[in-house]
Order: structure tokens, then sequence, then C-alpha cells
């Protein structure tokens, strides 16, 4: 669409152009022409570039349903929607990008459970509830845990007798610490009480090689950052942290069917924008993202990566956000974890 500055320069050499007895007609031009310039301006957000800022590491589940939302937005939008990946201090270095950039919802946060578990365990935690607005919920979804197919674990309940039978020598590899499977390990040793390392890595493609050559005994991880080599046969499955069992894996025992009763662990994602961003902003992200959830093709698609697509509407975002600081931070609390 051609700018204001351009349209002024071109009335102004038909101004110059014609004689005193036109002018009222050109007025009424340069009027038209102006009002034309409204409804562009009000066609309002978006009008660029739409920057999504993740917490995690490229390859994880988490990042690649966000990439395929983030392409369907860029569809639907009519705008380039780009993801950039800010891992580590239990999302707080993404969260402050987001906080620190223009509060003009051109950028905004990928967050999710870790985000709740946060406000929890960091001394200086990130508090969406202060410093940011929901947008909208987008999707839940389970944890595995696994081990390599050439492992003697066959079951969940073998590995935590050995735990038990060798106190200290067995690991855990998670994601970094702070993030939701991170705290699930934690939260595993500390139910059945066994003396098991918790070792962080930064992305799922560091866990898988870490189990693959035997540097971790189990993985707790989401599907989507296992099917490679779920499907290669690489690793075996030994439990899914639902309360039901994944029909992607119905082969595969819940944690209470291994013996770890009442662990009942979903994590869950979502867009959040930062404080005082503008309601037509907001609105039309919510909107879009919604549609987008809804249709078939999405639904599916984020089914194979292992997430149940799931539109929450901002207000009930904000109040699963609140619920879930609330019960994190009692787990954390009966726990006896520490802040770091």
């Amino acid at each position: 669409m051609v700018g204001i500055k351009t349209r002024l320069r071109a009335l102004r050499r038909l101004l110059a152009a014609q004689p005193a007895a036109h002018l009222n007609i050109v007025s009424a031009l340069v009027l038209a022409c102006l009002l034309a310039v409204g409804p562009a301006k009000a066609a309002g957000f978006p009008e660029r570039t739409i920057k999504v800022v993740t917490p995690f590491a490229p390859g994880a589940a988490s990042d690649v349903e966000l990439r395929l939302l983030a392409a369907k937005m860029s569809d639907r939008m009519k705008v380039p929607v780009v993801v950039e990946n800010h891992p580590g201090a239990g999302g707080v270095i993404a969260a402050r990008t987001v906080t620190n950039a223009l509060h003009d919802g051109y950028t905004i946060a990928w967050v999710g459970n870790n985000t709740a578990i946060g406000v929890n365990l960091f001394r200086e935690p990130f508090d969406p509830r202060k410093e940011m607005e929901p947008i909208v919920g987008v999707s839940q979804f389970a944890y595995l845990f696994v081990t390599s197919a050439k492992s003697r674990f066959m079951s969940l309940k073998d590995f935590i007798a050995a735990a038990r039978a060798h106190p200290g020598e067995l690991k855990i590899g998670t994601s970094s610490a702070g993030t939701s499977n991170n705290l699930a390990a934690l939260l595993f040793t500390l139910d059945m009480k066994l003396k098991a390392t918790v070792v962080p890595y930064r992305g799922p493609a560091e866990l898988e090689v870490a189990l693959l050559r035997n540097d971790v005994d189990v993985v707790v991880n989401a599907y989507g950052g296992l099917q490679g080599a779920i499907k290669a046969g690489q690793i075996r499955v030994l439990a899914v942290t639902s309360a039901e069992r994944d029909d992607r894996l119905p082969q595969v025992p819940t944690m209470a069917e291994q013996g770890v009763p009442d662990f009942d662990i979903t994590s869950w994602n979502g867009l959040y924008g930062p404080k005082g961003m503008p309601k037509e902003a907001l609105s039309a992200l919510e909107a879009n993202v919604t549609a987008i959830l809804k249709e078939p093709d999405t639904i599916a698609r984020f089914k194979t990566l292992g997430f149940e697509a799931l539109p929450v509407p901002h207000e009930k975002f904000e109040q699963r956000m609140e619920a879930e600081i609330k019960r994190w931070g009692s787990v954390i609390e009966a726990a006896g974890i520490k802040k770091k």
C-alpha cells in the first residue's frame, strides 16, 4: 500500500499544476486520500513480523510443536512468525527477552508448566502473574520414562529395584534444571525414596546420545523428543506419567501400574505477552491461534508429536497458571526441595 508521505508528495505536485478554480476539487482529493490511510492503520495487528521466544532448546518436543504452530500462524495471519530459542535459567532468560522488548505484541513468549515451577524453584524467579499477560493456552502432554533397548531394565519396577540395591549409582537424564521433566524426575526419586542422580541436559539430542552411550540409565522426556528413537527401536519405554495410558503407546503402563502411586504429571504450553500489550494484539493472537488449534490437520499433527491440541481462553489460561503455581509450590515444599 502506498504510504502517506508518497501520497502527499504526489498531491503537492498536483496542487502546483492546478489553477485556483480547481483547488476545491484538489482539496477534496487530499481529504479523501488522507481518509484512505485510516483503514490501513485501523486494520491493525499484525502488520509485521511476530517473534515468539521459547525457553526450550531446538529440537525439544515443545520447540517442534511451537514451530508447527508458528508456521500455521504465518499462513493465517499473513506475516512471518519466527521462533527464537533462549534456553536455560528455568525460562527466565526467555521471559526477560520478552519483557525487555517493546510491549507492542510483536515479541511474545512460549511458556509452559516449567514457568509455574520456576516461580517456586528459583530465588529470583520470573513471575508471569506480575510481568506478563496470558494470550491463549495451546496444548498439554505427558512424559515418558525410557531406557536403552539394550538396557537390563525391562520395566520401571526393575529400575526401582536396582536403584534401591545400588544407592547412588544410577542416573536419570532430563532437560534443563527447573523444567517439568527435570522436576518430575526429582519428585520420582523423592516419592520412591531412591538415591539416584538426576542429570540435566540442554536438549533431547544430548539426552538421546547420553542414553544410547550409557551415560545415564533412564531418561524422562516427552514423546515428541523421543519418537524417532522409539520408532527406530533404540529405546524401550517403561512408563507414562499421565493417569491413563497413551493411545500411541497402548502397551506402555502408567506410573501407578509400575508401583508409583499418585504420580500424575501432565505438562502444558501456551502463549503469554508482556504486561500492557495492546488489547488488539492480544485478541488477534488469541482468535487466530484458537482457530488453528481447532483445525483437524493441527489436531492430527500435534498428536503425532505427543501433544493434545487444547485451546484455553486467556482468562482460563491465567487461572490455570495460578493453580499450577500453587500446586507446584505445595509439591516442592512437601518434597523439601530447596530454592536454587
